[in-house]
């Protein structure tokens, strides 16, 4: 009969322990962003397309880790509040290809240097090294399992 290998002590599980310093950084950035009335997707939405104007919806969805529906929503939020824009009508295709507005621009820059700071936070008591060290694992392992 073969052993089965169990997960052990919760702090000493690599997967446990990735997601309490996820958790824990998504509250910091969402208090970060709350003032902003920001939403994690909203502002990783204007993230993206300050990187890439006019991505797709489908684009935007994968690269902020959500469905399409859900991106969908975040597009509405976003451009009834003025801070992107998006054609009426495709000009191919049925993607509707999606930019910031100045406003979108200048909420973003306010944005990311909140976030900024949460993530300089989180790693302040590690070396340079260190920190370019633990993120070159932590793109391994997200590699890994992709």
């Amino acid at each position: 009969m073969r052993q089965v290998e169990t997960l052990g002590e919760l702090d000493r599980s690599m997967g446990y322990v990735l997601k309490q310093a996820s958790a824990a950084l998504r509250s910091a950035m969402e208090e970060v962003l709350l003032p902003l009335q920001l939403t994690m997707p909203q502002y990783a939405c204007l993230e993206l397309l300050s990187r890439r104007s006019g991505q797709s919806s489908a684009e935007l969805a994968r690269g902020a880790f959500v469905t399409r529906q859900s991106m969908n929503q975040v597009l509405r939020g976003l451009h009834d509040r003025g801070l992107l824009t998006r054609p009426a009508v495709a000009a191919r295709g049925r993607a509707l290809p999606t930019q910031l507005t100045p406003e979108g621009v200048a909420r973003l820059q306010v944005a990311s240097a909140a976030v900024v700071g949460v993530e300089q936070r989180m790693v302040a008591s590690l070396t340079a090294d260190d920190q370019q060290r633990l993120l070159r694992h932590l793109a391994t392992c997200a590699h890994a399992l992709s």
